[in-house]
């Protein structure tokens, strides 16, 4: 008997994945939690494990290729019992993405004469072919360059999934010298846009990263607040620690400071740790502080969150913040890592940059972005001093939060900046 592995929703309202690895081959044998793949979706990479104890039949999908939740990605024949097909559908249209696309087509799949089935890939069977009344597998891209080029597309063997006819099989058909005369020009047109600019596939990261950012900005009222807040005394505090806790290989930075004052002022100010739900009509006060810390990797932007940052110490957030960088760097974030935040912090003052409007991360009601600290020239007990600037940057739903309250957070986290010791009395 045959089962068919499909590839599963792993984490909150998963649509896609990338194929990063395979770790089987067909007609190797699997047992139950053996790795199958690597996957690498909009928020992790990771290891998809075997449903069942088998031999690998059949494997869909290349290294690099997108595979859609609810997708076969594997078929496991099982032992003592036969195949079954029951191939029923004669017209069928399935998403498919070719590098060079500007958005995701249709694939026409013609008929059960022509495809092979999930089921008979893993026989060894020959894919059975009507080639009176044979309509190729292609992707639009393909279709629409073999109008271009004048060439019968039923022609050309495809190299894709399921012998789909992609992009590069037409190229290659052309440059066989089947194309007519004045198909050379399009072709010598590929090559100039090619040598002028670099195509490179997005990203699961990056498409998420472009959806949340839209999402965020169709669905909530965003309001900027920027504030500057002196912090001499944080700074002092905080290098006599750096080097008590130097020894214990703990970083004592100015984030855990500020990821400390922002816990314990949504804790006075609940409208900046709440989420609005306007289909119910209600909104929802969180009585949990989870914060997120916007990450820049490599693969892009990643937020790992520090949970019930109201109750750890400086010192445990100071580490958890380390433990989480690192998994970053290391792109070993899991899923866990990086869900249920309540509220954002991003810095980007380490790269550059006084103030920013940062994006909430909807459905929150607040992000707060920490800029480029420097020495500037203060007034402080009526004399000329020079002081320690720390830019903030805050970004709320004007739904949520009001202006005033907005104001008021904000000055009780400088509060906490400005006299540390508040940090460890509330």
């Amino acid at each position: 008997m045959r089962y068919i592995f499909k590839f599963p929703d792993i984490g909150e309202g998963l649509e896609e994945g990338v194929i990063v690895q395979w770790h089987v081959d067909k007609g190797q044998k699997i047992k139950m939690g053996e790795s199958l793949v690597t996957m690498e979706t909009d928020k992790v990479v990771t290891e998809i494990p075997s449903p069942r104890d088998g031999v690998i039949a059949a494997r869909y999908g290349k290294e690099g290729e997108v595979v859609k939740v609810g997708s076969a990605l594997v078929e496991i024949e099982l032992e003592g019992s036969e195949v079954e097909i029951n191939e029923t559908q004669e017209n069928k249209v399935e998403a498919v993405e070719e590098e060079g696309a500007g958005v995701v087509g249709t694939l026409e799949i013609a008929s059960n004469d022509f495809v092979l089935s999930a089921s008979k890939e893993g026989i060894g069977g020959e894919v059975q072919r009507n080639t009176k009344e044979r309509k190729a597998l292609a992707t639009p891209v393909a279709r629409a360059m073999a109008k271009d080029l004048g060439i019968d597309i039923n022609m050309v063997r495809g190299t894709g999934p399921a012998q789909r006819v992609m992009k590069e099989d037409i190229l290659n058909y052309s440059k066989e010298g089947s194309q007519k005369p004045a198909q050379a020009k399009s072709s010598n047109n590929d090559n100039i846009l090619e040598e002028r600019v670099e195509i490179e596939q997005m990203s699961q990261i990056r498409k998420t990263i472009a959806k949340n950012m839209i999402q965020s900005k169709h669905n909530a009222a965003h309001m900027s607040v920027f504030e500057e807040v002196e912090i001499s005394e944080l700074d002092r505090i905080r290098k006599k620690y750096k080097d008590y806790f130097k020894d214990e290989n703990i970083r004592i930075t100015y984030l855990s400071f500020i990821v400390k004052a922002v816990a314990l002022a949504l804790k006075k100010h609940k409208s900046l740790n709440a989420e609005m739900d306007i289909e119910k009509g209600i909104m929802m006060y969180k009585k949990y502080y989870n914060i997120g810390i916007a990450a820049d990797t490599e693969k892009g932007l990643v937020v790992p969150v520090i949970r019930n940052a109201d109750k750890l110490s400086i010192k445990e957030i100071a580490l958890e913040i380390q433990i989480l960088a690192d998994k970053a760097r290391d792109g070993k974030l899991s899923l866990d890592d990086m869900k249920d935040g309540t509220f954002t912090i991003t810095s980007y003052g380490s790269i550059g940059g006084l103030f920013a409007v940062p994006v909430i991360n909807y459905p929150q009601a607040g992000i707060l972005g920490i800029g480029r600290i420097s020495k500037q020239p203060i007034v402080k007990d009526d004399k000329l001093d020079i002081g320690l600037i720390l830019p903030l940057s805050l970004s709320v739903d004007h739904r949520i939060a009001d202006g005033g309250e907005t104001s008021r957070f904000l000055n009780t986290v400088m509060s906490y900046l400005q006299e540390p010791v508040g940090l460890l009395i509330d």
